[in-house]
């Protein structure tokens, strides 16, 4: 396990050292074996990891668990990983979902306004931008074939039975923060979900042999 720290931006990195995944269930992992399998193969035999990480409004917990999933495959150092997000349908990405990885220091930055803004995010000032909006888990942006679809709710894994060119399903579905939106409690549900789902990713990655 070869970590590769120094890329993140330092208010990143710390986050990251401290999360505990000894907070992560026994039944939890079970759920998230199949995504170190489905990596772990891919490493193994020198392949493109192409992760794309469906919800049913791509708005809040597939755009968070395509971030982190990318940023922990360049914190553990695992090559070639490519990580997208797309829904049944495409709306728009929540703007507390930017607001919330801006304040767990990602830079951000919105690269067009509109109905369905286009934003860059960065883990590290020498990395690729991660670029979100919401768009259909089959849109141009996204892979074609030889991905694994990562269902991140549950309405996405029962609505949607078949997903076009995918190698892999893998039901790996978080609570919706939205739950919570205009309450008292949103701003540290939003922060509490993506630490979940951070805690989570970084403990998939450490699980990488390389």
């Amino acid at each position: 396990m070869t970590a590769n720290q120094s890329i993140m931006f330092s208010e990143i990195e710390n986050i990251i050292k401290n999360l505990n995944i000894e907070n992560i269930s026994e039944e939890r992992k079970e759920v998230l074996q199949s995504l170190i399998d489905f990596i772990q193969i891919k490493v193994a035999n020198q392949q493109e990891i192409r992760l794309n990480m469906i919800c049913t409004h791509n708005s809040r917990r597939s755009h968070l668990t395509q971030i982190w999933a990318q940023t922990a495959s360049a914190y553990f150092n695992v090559k070639n990983v490519f990580c997208y997000s797309g829904g049944t349908e495409a709306t728009a990405m929540f703007p507390l979902v930017a607001k919330t990885l801006e304040g767990q220091g990602f830079k951000i930055k919105t690269i067009s306004e509109g109905n369905n803004p286009v934003y860059s995010v960065k883990y590290s000032q020498n990395e690729h931008s991660i670029i979100c909006f919401s768009k259909t888990y089959d849109d141009d942006f996204n892979p074609e074939s030889h991905f694994a679809a990562i269902m991140t709710c549950s309405q996405a894994d029962s609505g949607c039975p078949f997903i076009a060119g995918a190698e892999k399903r893998i039901p790996i579905t978080f609570e919706d923060p939205k739950a919570f939106d205009n309450t008292p409690q949103q701003t540290e549900k939003y922060e509490e979900r993506s630490l979940q789902i951070a805690t989570e990713m970084i403990y998939v990655f450490s699980q990488i042999k390389q």
